[in-house]
């Protein structure tokens, strides 16, 4: 059995820095050793939910500009599963949530620079899904809650984006935190260990400094996902919580 997941993918560059971030990821990899990923990523949005399927390798999607040329030559060519997508199409469907298949769009760098540094063998076979940032809180959540249980058979769940995501702030050359996004994510810790739903739903309106945390919602809903597919009576965890040029937040979570 392995949880599901909240990742915060940052900027690009976690895929050739060294630092805290990416050697937590590498350990995550090493003690989780799930059959398949299913990965919810911010960087693909769609009206309707839409599910990778294909059996071939993936195209990696250097989805960025003005990056060093190395972050160009990097490949992830992890390989899809039909199977597995019909599967999650299927469980969407009996929730009467609409779902769409794609079969030639490639990875983005939501998935491949989390992917690349927890199982850079690519042997693990992944299914990339899209969101839709314009649902309510709540609709997002019960995306998760659909697939609840897979899990139990080893398939690990990924919701990738970033808690406190806000490009226009961000603090060039600088380590530490602004207060203003500790103290946001000081409140989603809260609300979320505690299950309030009733507060995560309307973090908009009761978080602190919500609208520069979350100017924007792609990058925030793959956690209400993330949180949605987990098992029901798992104590969330805290597993990191990092942040990068003042204002980006590495927070991740257990399910």
């Amino acid at each position: 059995m392995v949880p599901s997941l909240f990742l915060a993918h940052g900027s690009p560059m976690l895929a050739i820095e060294t630092n805290e971030y990416v050697d937590f990821l590498a350990n995550l990899g090493k003690r989780l050793k799930p059959t398949a990923i299913v990965i919810f990523t911010a960087h693909w949005e769609s009206e309707v939910l839409t599910i990778s399927s294909t059996d071939d390798a993936y195209e990696t999607i250097y989805d960025f500009y003005g990056f060093p040329d190395q972050l160009y030559a990097i490949k992830y060519p992890a390989k899809g599963s039909t199977r597995i997508a019909s599967k999650l199409a299927e469980m969407f469907e009996k929730q009467g949530i609409s779902v769409k298949k794609n079969s030639t769009r490639g990875l983005d760098h939501g998935s491949w620079t989390l992917l690349s540094r927890m199982y850079p063998d690519v042997y693990i076979p992944v299914i990339q899904l899209s969101v839709n940032p314009y649902l309510p809180a709540s609709e997002q959540h019960k995306i998760g809650t659909a697939i609840q249980g897979l899990g139990k058979e080893d398939i690990l769940v990924i919701g990738s984006g970033v808690t406190v995501h806000n490009l226009r702030i961000i603090k060039w050359r600088q380590t530490t935190p602004e207060p203003w996004a500790v103290e946001f994510d000081d409140w989603l810790i809260d609300v979320i260990q505690n299950r309030d739903l009733g507060s995560l739903f309307h973090y908009e309106e009761l978080a602190p400094h919500a609208r520069r945390a979350v100017p924007r919602a792609e990058h925030f809903v793959p956690l209400l996902i993330a949180m949605g597919s987990g098992e029901p009576q798992a104590k969330a965890k805290v597993i990191h919580r990092s942040y990068d040029l003042g204002t980006l937040s590495y927070l991740c979570f257990e399910f």
